[in-house]
């Protein structure tokens, strides 16, 4: 008797100790949480990025067609010159000594001129008398000839010694700064098949173009008159801004890597661009400003069979979670397309609309919606058709114990700010 009086009691005590745990210490059974997030207004854009090099957009290299010595130099690194102004003078000494050996080898022909032309005069009247023989007077007449000739020839020489003469004084052609001077007085210079270069002058230092290399797997996208922006490391917290001017045809390889030639222009007003500098350049292929935009999650995620205990769904989830959301031609679309019969075909101004699936979460009801997506950065989607300012999009599962993502907070690292301070809503 005593021995079962001890058993009940250790019964009693069991089921107090678990009733006490059950209400005490049992850990509670969390409702499933969803991260959702409220569509708004921004800028999404598709971008490449390339290096390139800041140039002048005109230089002239100014040489000198004539050899000899340079007497004095008039222009320095960063002059501001204008056209016309003299930049060098060479030597005249030699170039001055045959201007004068020219002139008197023409006064030399003049003089012969005069000479052949009477000897011709007399042997002309002598043949007309009979004196001399044809073969005389046919002497005389060539060597007339001759004489003229000469002139010809003397006036030629003196009229190139003279240019030679002008040409000792190096001149700017055109207005601009001087980038590079090569040259220093006493220095000798010599002209040949290739004119030396004495000086590089940039015509307008406030206009400036930068060469970028572009992969042969972006070039494709871009084209003339396409934004862009870039930085360089002389002004890390600056952007500059440009336009796509030209893509160059004639390829360039390097270690099997082609890339194209692209010129892009950009204002330079404060003269903070110098030639030469590296630029690290972003060019936007495609833009949409004042787009409705959802998160890219939004449209991976696919409700699971977790949530039915906790939510009610309305449409067809997938069977597990993690499954990429894809267009299906089955789902009915009716309410769309009573605004547009032909969704598949229906083209935003820079991107053909496609076909997504969100779900929308209303209380304790996650609802299916089909809508039309456009651009994509890869952290958010332009939203074309199907989703305003007031629906919940939902874009994942809180798991117990963490905490939710911050909405409109998740982008690509890899892309470029947004232009215009960020999204707005309506």
């Amino acid at each position: 008797m005593k021995k079962w009086k001890w058993l009940i009691i250790l019964l009693v005590l069991a089921l107090v100790a678990g009733a006490v745990w059950f209400w005490k210490f049992r850990k509670k059974e969390e409702k499933l949480m969803l991260e959702t997030e409220l569509p708004q207004y921004g800028t999404v854009a598709i971008s490449i990025t390339a290096t390139g090099t800041i140039q002048p957009v005109d230089t002239v290299s100014v040489g000198t067609q004539v050899s000899g010595t340079i007497a004095q130099v008039y222009a320095d690194f960063n002059s501001a010159v204008k056209k016309g102004q003299l930049l060098a003078q060479l030597d005249k000494i030699l170039l001055q000594a045959q201007v004068q050996q020219f002139s008197g080898s023409l006064q030399q022909a003049k003089s012969n001129l005069v000479y052949q032309q009477s000897n011709y005069n007399r042997q002309k009247q002598l043949l007309d008398v009979g004196a001399i023989s044809r073969a005389e007077y046919e002497t005389a007449l060539y060597q007339l000839s001759a004489a003229k000739d000469n002139i010809m020839s003397a006036e030629a020489q003196l009229k190139t010694a003279n240019r030679n003469l002008q040409l000792a004084d190096i001149y700017s052609p055109i207005d601009g700064t001087v980038l590079s001077r090569n040259v220093s007085a006493g220095q000798t210079v010599v002209s040949s098949l290739n004119a030396p270069t004495l000086f590089v002058i940039a015509r307008d230092l406030m206009r400036m173009q930068v060469q970028a290399a572009i992969d042969e797997a972006d070039i494709g996208n871009v084209k003339k008159g396409q934004r862009v922006t870039f930085s360089v490391d002389a002004y890390p917290e600056d952007e500059f801004e440009g336009v796509v001017k030209e893509i160059r045809l004639q390829p360039s390889i390097s270690s099997n890597v082609v890339t194209y030639v692209t010129i892009i222009d950009a204002p330079n007003d404060q003269l903070k661009l110098k030639p030469g500098m590296t630029a690290s350049i972003t060019v936007y292929t495609k833009e949409a400003n004042d787009a409705l935009l959802v998160s890219a999650r939004a449209i991976k995620f696919t409700p699971d069979s977790s949530l039915l205990k906790d939510y009610k769904i309305e449409g067809k989830p997938a069977s597990h979670r993690g499954v990429r959301n894809r267009q299906e031609p089955e789902t009915d679309t009716s309410a769309l397309r009573k605004e547009r019969p032909k969704m598949d075909e229906v083209s935003d101004t820079t991107v053909k609309a496609k076909r997504a699936i969100v779900w929308l979460k209303n209380h304790n009801v996650i609802t299916r919606r089909v809508i039309q997506v456009g651009l994509t950065d890869d952290a958010n989607v332009q939203i074309l058709q199907g989703l305003t300012t007031r629906d919940t999009v939902i874009t994942g599962i809180v798991q117990p114990g963490t905490l939710p993502a911050a909405n409109n907070e998740v982008r690509s690292p890899f892309m470029p700010a947004r232009r215009g301070g960020g999204n707005r809503s309506r």
